[in-house]
């Protein structure tokens, strides 16, 4: 939306996120009131709730009063309470960093390695952090607080907001889309199919390079564009003031032992979360715990007092409550959805049609309905919960091997991420730089064009291939 000044300029106001998924929660009440209310069956199978394919059948309908519109908040709140508090502790986390001086002097390191070493190595090196981040840990809303981060890096380096938000949160949620090791999506759907974990890591490997060289290119491409002639920004008529930091006095300052000593410490946190998720089985609750130890651990180092320490943590628990707060508003969508009994009906109005398709089509198919799916029942987990109990029976009736669909699952799962308004990881995302959708899109389209034509090829090699075991 565009407002004229009176000095004759334009500034651009974009919709708040918490305003957008405030109106998709009333637009769910309000089909809650009119789709005939319907239910699948379900059983406890190894502890988890799964659907028993074939047995929907229509139930009573119940009607909501219109208090649920706002019920749907703090439910909301409450289901997505780990994920919340994560986000804010990590933000805490970060901001006793800062205040040890040993964030800030790394990264006047790396920006002064651009020299040498040339600005593209770096955002190479970025994407290549993320693309793992998302690829192998399954990681969305995790990764928020680095975003501030790595846009400053960006902008110190003569690029853009976007350019920022791209080689950190896009890489990030388009890697997921193809993740070798997600247990969010691939972990989950494995089990339900009985399949060995993460079995089929090879070929989502290979994709998951492709997907990469793809978009690594797509991002270089555009920084070029910008470093060489600014005005050819997408966002180049928006504020950005908040990111800008000069590291030249922090380029100039020698580290000191302690500060290099809480920049290990922080390296050797992530490598134990990387460890704790993928052999543990760690929850959101045992990450937090994580970084609250690195936190308090990189004050003391640093010789911060207890008082600082306490200060650090609020103060960046205070940037980090916005974005936690979209993620709560998100998830009170999929509440009022499964209070209004609609989530039934919608899958199985939409798995029909696939039954009459030949195999490779199904497999396309799965990719594009999942996709618009997508934007009702954003979280991947609950997704591969309610449909991989019927997908999976799809796939022995036509034909297919339960890995490819699987695979087209995941596609359809994670490419349209950082498409749909709906989602609350790219509200987030995008508040925080502070980029209107309209602008995002017009950035992202052509790139999410290229990556479903290699899913479409990746989906009919596996079809004609029996991508497997099974």
């Amino acid at each position: 939306m565009e407002l004229k000044q009176k000095n004759g300029e334009k500034t651009h106001r974009s919709i708040n996120a918490f305003f957008i998924i405030f109106l998709v929660i009333v637009s769910c009440y309000v089909a809650s009131l009119f789709i005939p209310p319907g239910a699948f069956d379900r059983q406890v199978v190894n502890g988890r709730t799964i659907v028993v394919p074939n047995s929907y059948h229509a139930i009573t309908k119940k009607i909501m009063g219109p208090q649920a519109i706002f019920q749907a908040i703090p439910y909301g709140l409450e289901n997505s309470a780990s994920m919340v508090f994560l986000v804010v502790i990590v933000a805490g986390c970060i901001e006793v960093y800062k205040r040890t001086g040993a964030l800030d002097k790394g990264i006047a390191r790396i920006v002064a390695k651009s020299n040498t070493v040339g600005s593209n190595t770096i955002l190479v090196g970025i994407m290549i952090v993320f693309s793992l981040m998302g690829g192998f840990l399954g990681w969305n809303e995790q990764i928020v607080p680095f975003i501030p981060m790595v846009i400053s890096m960006c902008l110190a380096l003569g690029y853009d907001v976007l350019t920022g938000l791209a080689c950190s949160a896009m890489v990030d949620m388009l890697s997921f889309s193809i993740s070798p090791t997600s247990v969010y999506t691939v972990g989950i759907s494995d089990e339900i199919a009985q399949l060995p974990m993460f079995s089929g890591a090879g070929f989502r490997t290979v994709i998951l390079l492709i997907f990469d060289i793809i978009i690594f290119t797509y991002v270089l491409h555009y920084a070029k564009k910008v470093k060489e002639d600014p005005s050819k920004s997408l966002v180049a008529d928006l504020d950005d003031s908040s990111f800008r930091i000069d590291y030249t006095e922090a380029a100039k300052e020698k580290m000191t032992i302690n500060q290099s000593v809480s920049l290990i410490l922080f390296v050797i946190t992530f490598i134990i979360v990387i460890y704790g998720v993928a052999k543990l089985k760690w929850s959101m609750n045992d990450l937090s715990a994580a970084f609250v130890f690195a936190g308090i651990m990189a004050g003391i180092i640093c010789r911060l007092s207890p008082n600082e320490i306490i200060d650090g943590f609020i103060e960046g628990a205070k940037g980090g409550f916005g974005p936690a707060m979209v993620i709560g508003l998100a998830r009170g969508i999929q509440w009022i959805l499964q209070k209004g009994g609609t989530i039934d009906p919608i899958i199985n109005a939409i798995s029909k049609p696939l039954m009459q398709l030949p195999s490779w089509a199904t497999a396309i198919g799965v990719l594009f309905v999942v996709s618009l799916l997508n934007g009702v029942i954003t979280s991947g987990s609950a997704k591969a919960m309610a449909l991989m109990p019927i997908l999976i029976p799809l796939a022995d009736l036509i034909g297919m091997t339960r890995q490819t669909m699987i695979l087209a699952f995941q596609f359809g799962d994670g490419l349209t991420n950082s498409l749909w308004f709906t989602s609350g990881t790219l509200l987030i995302f995008l508040t925080i730089g502070k980029v209107p959708l309209k602008r995002w899109y017009k950035f992202i389209w052509p790139l999410i064009i290229m990556l479903f034509g290699v899913a479409v090829v990746s989906l009919i090699v596996a079809t004609n291939v029996g991508f497997g075991p099974f």
